[in-house]
């Protein structure tokens, strides 16, 4: 059984390159797989391995300049999520593409799990989800808006083309762990918009302390790691993952005519050249020798 911590923060590091290699040595001295993105403006990713291999990169981490309140979120994986470690130096955490955008600055109201069903159920709030299309067709509030955004970079254009629907709204937003609320908060801040909302420690979090029974999420939670999607209680969902895509797709959609294994699901048979399903089936082969050698390869979030 593997822990995975899910975390970030904001802070300002100075020299996020001078932190970079000491963190990708303990990550691997303690046997962690992972990505964890370090940028000017903080820190952010998960990470998996044994308890007290987590437990010593959490408190390095923790001791990083202006991360000693870092906050994370727990769950666990029967199988290993990740196929490696890796320690990025990125321009930001989390990609809005917003140089304005400071969530140090401020961002909106921090809403705990326990209160988003009342706040979502008020006639004056619009929802929002942050996230991607492909994490949205799986699961997502009761009632809320879906953007159907390819990434999160083209939150700030969905929102100029549809500000006018929120108008005297209250708006509440959610995301996976919180981090794109944070920025996605303080970009509506900056656009006048007076009463905004987050969910604090986002999906996760609500899933993990919310009981099903008095759940408003409905479906599953999109993972960015082996597990693909989880549920109440953090509970492996069934989804896998198209590897042309990286769409999740279910168990049955494996029957599906247009399912070929690494090459076409049903979602994006039609969105691919002969060519790219040709260098697909030949990526394919290679995991299966790989496999065959008895060598990890976890196509998707490792390639």
């Amino acid at each position: 059984m593997y822990t995975v911590a899910a975390l970030y923060h904001f802070t300002r590091f100075e020299d996020p390159a001078a932190l970079r290699d000491p963190l990708l040595a303990l990550c691997e001295a303690q046997g962690i797989c992972g990505s964890l993105l370090l940028a000017r403006e903080g820190i952010n990713g998960t990470i998996a391995g044994p308890a007290a291999g987590i437990e010593a990169v959490l408190a390095h981490v923790r001791a990083l300049p202006g991360c000693a309140d870092l906050e994370w979120k727990l769950s666990t994986a029967a199988e290993r999520p990740f196929a490696r470690m890796k320690v990025r130096l990125k321009k930001e955490i989390v990609s809005m593409g917003q140089p304005d955008v400071d969530p140090l600055a401020r961002v909106g109201h921090y809403v705990e799990p326990a209160d988003w069903n009342a706040l979502i159920r008020a006639e004056d709030v619009a929802v929002i989800d942050t996230r991607n299309d492909y994490e949205v067709a799986i699961g997502t509030f009761e009632g809320a808006v879906d953007p159907q955004t390819e990434s999160f970079r083209d939150f700030p254009a969905w929102w100029e083309q549809n500000k006018d629907r929120f108008h005297n709204k209250r708006i509440a937003m959610f995301c996976t762990g919180g981090i794109r609320c944070e920025k996605s908060t303080n970009f509506l801040l900056g656009q006048g918009v007076e009463e905004v909302y987050h969910l604090k420690g986002g999906i996760l979090k609500y899933l993990e302390e919310v009981p099903a029974a008095d759940s408003t999420w409905q479906g599953e939670c999109f993972v960015f790691d082996r597990r693909v999607s989880v549920g109440h209680g953090l509970v492996e969902g069934p989804h896998e993952l198209c590897h042309a895509c990286r769409r999740p797709i279910l168990p049955e959609d494996r029957s599906r005519p247009e399912y070929e294994e690494g090459v076409s699901c049903h979602f994006c048979i039609e969105e691919t050249s002969e060519a790219d399903k040709a260098r697909f089936r030949e990526r394919q082969k290679q995991i299966a020798l790989a496999r065959a050698r008895g060598e990890h390869h976890l196509p998707g979030f490792d390639d």
